[in-house]
Formats: C-alpha cells, sequence, structure tokens
C-alpha cells in the first residue's frame, strides 16, 4: 500500500483519523500501523466483480427462447462477457456483481442438464470483458472433427489433485498443453509438451504429428479451464492414443485446488486482466496493441516496448517500416 493511499484513506474515513498531539506518534505511522484493519475496509469500498467461467457438453434445445431469456438477464444486471450456446452445450465467462453472478448460475441450474453446472470462480477489481454477447453458434467451442461428442463419450478425467499427486511422485506421464502457442509463453507446466497452434482448430493436424511413442504412454491434456481438453483428448483417442486423460476443470482448477506447484509462470486468460497467478490474481502481463502478442512485466520494461506502437516481438518490422 502506498503512502497516498493511507493518506487519503485517513483523510476519507473519520474513524481511522485520531486525534494526535505532539507527543504522539506521527500520523503516517499510526495509519500504516493500522494496515490490515484500513486494507479490509478498502477492499469493502472498492468494487469486486465474480469472474464465472463454466461450461457443460450437454443437449440443449430451444436455443433461441434460451438465448433471449439470458441477453434480458444479463443484461439488466450489467453483466458483460460471452454465453455460447449451442446444440452441444453451453460455455459461459461473465463477470458480474456477486449477487447477479449467482442468479445466473441458480437459473442455469433449474435446466435439467444442466442442474450439476460447476463454476471455476475468481474476483477481480474491474470489469475484465466490454460487453455483454449471447450467441447461438454450431460448436460452443470451435473443433471442425465430426464424430467428437464429449457430452456422450467423453475421455476419462484426472483430478486436480491427482495430477498433482502423480507429479510429486515423479510418475512418467505425458502432459500435453492444448493451448495456443501465445498462450504458452506466459506459462505452462514443467516439461510440458507444448504446441504451435494459432488456433485450437489447427489441434487436429498438429496432433496427427506428435511422437508415436506417446500412443502407449499415459497422456494428460490440459487447457485453460478444460473445455478445449473435452475435444481434444477424444480426438487423440480415436487416432490410436490408448492412455489419455484431460485434466478435470484446466489449469485454473489446478491453481484453485494445488496451488502453482510443478506450474511455472502464469495462465492466460481471455479479457484484460491478460494472465493470472497460482492465486488466480491479476500478474500485470499485457497485451501488445500492434502484434497481441501476451507480455510479462520484464518484457514490458524492455525499452523496445512502447505502448500502442511495438514490442520486444514486433519491434523489428516496427522498424523496417519507419
Amino acid at each position: 500500500m502506498s503512502e497516498r493511499f493511507y493518506v487519503a484513506l485517513s483523510q476519507t474515513i473519520p474513524c481511522a483519523r485520531p486525534r494526535l498531539s505532539s507527543s504522539h506518534v506521527s500520523e503516517r505511522f499510526y495509519v500504516a500501523s493500522r494496515e490490515k484493519e484500513f486494507c479490509a475496509i478498502f477492499r469493502q469500498l472498492m468494487p469486486v466483480f465474480t469472474n464465472i467461467a463454466a461450461y457443460k457438453f450437454a443437449s440443449l434445445g430451444d436455443l433461441k427462447e434460451l438465448q433471449a431469456a439470458l441477453r434480458t438477464m444479463c443484461v439488466e444486471a450489467g453483466m458483460r462477457g460471452t454465453i455460447l450456446l449451442s446444440p452441444e452445450g453451453i460455455n459461459v465467462v461473465v463477470a458480474a456483481e456477486p449477487d447477479a453472478a449467482g442468479r445466473l448460475l441458480n437459473y442455469l441450474r433449474t435446466i435439467p442438464v444442466l442442474a450439476d453446472l460447476t463454476p471455476k470462480i475468481s474476483e477481480s477489481d474491474h470489469q475484465p470483458f466490454n460487453r455483454m454477447l449471447v450467441k447461438i453458434k454450431k460448436e460452443i467451442i470451435a473443433f471442425g472433427v465430426s464424430g467428437i461428442d464429449p457430452g456422450r463419450c467423453p475421455a476419462p478425467k484426472v483430478s486436480a489433485r491427482q495430477l498433482k499427486e502423480w507429479l510429486d511422485q515423479g510418475r512418467s506421464v505425458t502432459l500435453l498443453d492444448a493451448r495456443n502457442a501465445y498462450e504458452t509463453r506466459l506459462g505452462t507446466f514443467r516439461d510440458a509438451y507444448t504446441l504451435e497452434l494459432d488456433h485450437f482448430r489447427e489441434f487436429p493436424i498438429v496432433a496427427a504429428s506428435l511422437p508415436r511413442h506417446l500412443k502407449d504412454e499415459p497422456v494428460v491434456t490440459f487447457c485453460t479451464g478444460g473445455i478445449r481438453c473435452e475435444k481434444a483428448a477424444p480426438l487423440l483417442q480415436k487416432a490410436g492414443f490408448a492412455q489419455v486423460f484431460q485434466l478435470d476443470g484446466g489449469i485454473l482448477r489446478y491453481f484453485e485446488e494445488c496451488g502453482g506447484e510443478h506450474f511455472e509462470g502464469d495462465c492466460f486468460v481471455f479479457d484484460k486482466r491478460v494472465a493470472l497467478d497460482a492465486s488466480l490474481r491479476e500478474t500485470g502481463a499485457a497485451l501488445c496493441f500492434v502484434c497481441q502478442t501476451p507480455l510479462t512485466c520484464a518484457e514490458q520494461e524492455d525499452p523496445r516496448y512502447v505502448e500502442s506502437i511495438s514490442c520486444p516481438h514486433c519491434h523489428a518490422s516496427f522498424s523496417s517500416r519507419e
């Protein structure tokens, strides 16, 4: 906490400002000594947004009616984010005030096939999305491969705690990162096998070139929240991989339940926060305005990083244009 915060808080909250005489300790010391109390007050004063990430592969009908109802509910509650509806299920990534977030989840769970919808929850002190969208799509996660039906034929899942136990034991297992290459730049599991993907639709092609020996070894696929692995893992099974698992809840669930052990770096997220650490807090990472590459705090200190102009990754092309 900065000195400016302490002074502002002591001026704003009368009970935090004592009657001081020359014989008393300085006001600055008094305020600093009550840091925990003031931090608690500060958190109460700051707006808190509940960030929900949830999906479910299940047969959904009456999509236009559901779309209209959700759009009305979300807009009236001031929510922002995206909800994708499809005959194969639902994908929810929204941020709202806590009560509104709870109402949304309760409403969705009144739909029989979504009764067990389980979200991943984090908090932020600002709204990380620009607008509210409720869309009907062919797929809730674009893949473009027919015959993959996670709702009826899912690949086996491994829980976050079970995976951590395997890694603690040094068990022989290949961790396969199903995310895009720009996401993995900010962090991934130690010794994970990463793929040079620009978009998840490329996964089937790139997966075809995986080392053949992996077909007979345990492979655990993982992604941000688990939804991409719902399709990646069954695809690998169809390709002849004998021991394929998917990390249930993805990296975010792992962070929530196990912290950052065995993970190096941070987890990229598709909103203004850019990246979360193992405590599910913003890290200060940013996106280059020009090339959209995620940048760590250290990269933002690089002299080639000029906000809205260039970063260490696109500086050369920017210089050549000059």
